[in-house]
């Protein structure tokens, strides 16, 4: 009997990374579909972005599926900054890693789009301002 006690920490553990690991499968394969056709798109644990038809559309992933945060359109695209997440306005150096934001400024508005790796975010930035370019 005090063995199957020993075990059921296990398989109640065993139970939970189960679980755990058909939600992020089912994650996966739902942002796959939504974004099915962009040019640019990213998925972490901030949420999800992508770039279709000229316009930037980011999402969170809330009660099994993706609700939409914003979109901002490219070619009306004048600045693109690399700012910490949480300091207000502070913008994140070159050696920052790390949680982040891109604010995307064009048009008299501005928008962040949230990041949780600096290094992809500045990929991104390069590739925004690339096809803001190209869309003139």
């Amino acid at each position: 009997m005090i063995h199957g006690l020993l075990w059921l920490p296990l398989l109640l553990a065993f139970v939970l990374l189960t679980a755990l690991g058909w939600l992020e499968r089912r994650r996966q394969n739902l942002f796959r579909s939504w974004a099915k056709g962009s040019e640019i798109s990213k998925l972490d644990s901030s949420g999800a972005a992508r770039l279709k038809e000229g316009i930037l559309t980011w999402s969170s992933f809330e009660a099994g599926s993706f609700q939409e945060k914003g979109d901002f359109e490219v070619k009306q695209l004048e600045l693109v900054e690399l700012m910490a997440l949480t300091s207000g306005e502070a913008p994140l150096t070159e050696e920052s890693q790390g949680r982040c934001r891109i604010r995307l400024v064009g048009n008299g508005k501005e928008m962040d789009v949230p990041f949780t790796d600096a290094e992809r975010a500045r990929s991104w930035m390069d590739q925004l301002m690339s096809k803001s370019r190209c869309e003139l």
